[in-house]
C-alpha cells in the first residue's frame, strides 16, 4: 500500500466529473486500500478518488471511533432522501483546516458495489449520510465549500493559494543545496 496524494482546493482537477467503474479487478482493490491508508493517515473520514486524481466513483468511509469498519462504495447512487435536512459542521481532506455548516438530508438509503462488484444497499444517519453525501458531491466534482456564501468561499480560496504558495518556497529551500 501507498499514500496517496490528496488534491487541495482551488485544484481544477476536483470539479473533473468522475467515472462509473466498468472494471473490478487487481488495480481497483489496490487503489481502494490506497484510498483507505491516505484517509487514516490523513487523518479523515472519507474519502472519493476524485481527490486523489482519479476520476472513477469511487468513495472510502470510515465513521467509527475505532477506525476499524472501512465501507467501500463503487458506482454509488441515492435512492432516496428524507425531506428532513439538518445542519453539520463539514470539513474536507482536499480543504485543510476549514470547517464550516453545510445543510444535508438527516437520513438517506444508498445504494452501490463493493470492491468485489456486489451490490448492496445502506440505510444512513447522522454522520454517515452526511460522509456518503459529502464524498458523492466529490464524484460530481462539487467541494463542500462551494455550499458557502461567496464571501467565504473567496476567503478559503485565497487562503488555500497563499498556503500552497508558503508550501512552495518552503520545499525550494529544503531543495538548495548548503553552503
Amino acid at each position: 500500500m501507498s499514500l496517496l496524494n490528496i488534491l487541495r482546493y482551488p485544484d481544477p482537477r476536483l470539479h473533473k466529473i468522475a467515472k462509473p467503474v466498468a472494471v473490478f479487478d487487481a488495480r481497483l482493490k489496490q487503489l481502494v486500500a490506497d484510498m483507505a491508508e491516505t484517509m487514516y493517515e490523513a487523518p479523515g473520514v472519507g474519502l472519493a478518488a476524485s481527490q486523489v486524481d482519479v476520476h472513477e466513483q469511487i468513495i472510502v468511509i470510515d465513521t467509527s471511533d475505532t477506525r476499524s469498519d472501512l465501507r467501500v462504495f463503487v458506482n454509488p447512487e441515492i435512492l432516496w432522501a428524507s425531506a428532513e435536512k439538518q445542519m453539520y459542521d463539514e470539513g474536507c481532506l482536499s480543504v485543510p483546516g476549514i470547517y464550516d455548516g453545510v445543510e444535508r438530508h438527516a437520513r438517506i438509503k444508498a445504494r452501490a458495489l463493493d470492491a468485489d462488484g456486489r451490490p448492496f444497499e445502506i440505510d444512513a444517519e447522522g454522520l454517515l449520510a452526511v460522509c456518503i453525501q459529502h464524498e458523492m458531491d466529490h464524484l460530481k466534482g462539487k467541494v463542500f465549500v462551494e455550499y458557502l456564501s461567496p464571501l467565504k468561499r473567496n476567503r478559503i480560496k485565497a487562503k488555500m493559494l497563499k498556503e500552497e504558495r508558503e508550501l512552495k518556497k518552503d520545499r525550494q529551500r529544503e531543495m538548495q543545496p548548503a553552503r
